[in-house]
């Protein structure tokens, strides 16, 4: 295998990391943890949705692409997907929306469009067909595609993760209307991933008043009972802590009819009075 002369400035631990991605062995579990996957927002998120499907008993659940672009994000759900099926007995629907035609003209300042421009990131969709074993393409603008989306998939499965790189405000916030779903149609808690929250110099520099956040703010000030918040401390809980961490939001529906289901792993949680602090029997 050859060695880039980069790797030689690396610390041996990155080196071991590098040597695993390109080797990869373990449990989907194991490599998760440690980011061994190419996406490993993706992994992350297609893991937990099915485990919690499972737990509900739901056999059935949806994976979502905003944003497919040239369609890597969908190559990579489908080899997660089929790799996860293994590990849960629940199955997955994959679905991606674009437009095929790159991005629309920004609508004002709240599109960034000091980042970004019309045409960006043009699908090549005879190629991509090709690539593609299950997935289903949306096609059109998301501002028409989901309002009709459960109407055109009357059979679709409950939504369970989604992933967001519409780039832009506007069209974020019209593909967050997929969240408004009926219980049946939706998970109690569905993992999101947001690709563009995050940003340093002048790649971006977001806020709250621009981009996918202010979607995700605005979102969250029309809904009562369905609301989008981040895993806090989720980057404490990982391996190897990295930045798509604070890219991760749930989004919690409290009134569907099984968001109070228990679903912890430990069915029995106590916490028993031990010994620790006693002295041949007696107090200290």
């Amino acid at each position: 295998m050859a060695v880039h002369f980069a790797d030689l400035f690396l610390h041996p631990q990155d080196i071991l990391f590098k040597l695993w991605k390109r080797l990869p062995f373990g449990s989907f579990k194991t490599r998760m943890d440690f980011d061994i996957f190419p996406r490993p927002h993706y992994a992350y998120c297609v893991w937990h949705a099915a485990r919690q499907a499972e737990l509900l008993r739901i056999p059935r659940i949806s994976l979502v692409e905003f944003g497919v672009a040239g369609g890597n994000g969908l190559v990579e759900l489908e080899k997660l997907a089929q790799e996860v099926e293994k590990e849960f007995p629940v199955e997955f629907e994959i679905y991606g929306f674009d437009s095929g035609m790159g991005l629309p003209a920004p609508q004002d300042y709240r599109d960034l469009p000091y980042i970004w421009k019309e045409g960006f990131f043009h699908m090549d969709l005879p190629a991509l067909k090709a690539r593609l074993a299950r997935s289903t393409l949306v096609m059109g603008d998301v501002a028409e595609t989901v309002p009709r989306f459960f109407e055109d998939y009357p059979d679709a499965a409950p939504i369970g993760a989604i992933f967001s790189d519409l780039d832009y405000y506007s069209s974020t916030r019209d593909s967050l209307g997929l969240l408004k779903a009926p219980d049946q149609k939706i998970l109690p808690r569905v993992y999101l991933y947001f690709d563009d929250i995050m940003s340093a110099e002048l790649g971006g520099l977001m806020c709250d008043e621009v981009g996918q956040l202010k979607a995700i703010s605005e979102y969250n000030s029309s809904n009562e009972f369905k609301k989008l918040a981040p895993i806090h401390g989720m980057q404490y809980t990982r391996k190897r802590p990295a930045r798509w961490n604070e890219q991760i939001y749930i989004h919690h529906s409290f009134s569907h009819n099984q968001y109070a289901m228990y679903v912890h792993s430990d069915s029995n949680r106590q916490l028993p009075l031990t010994n620790r602090g006693l002295n041949d029997g007696s107090a200290i």
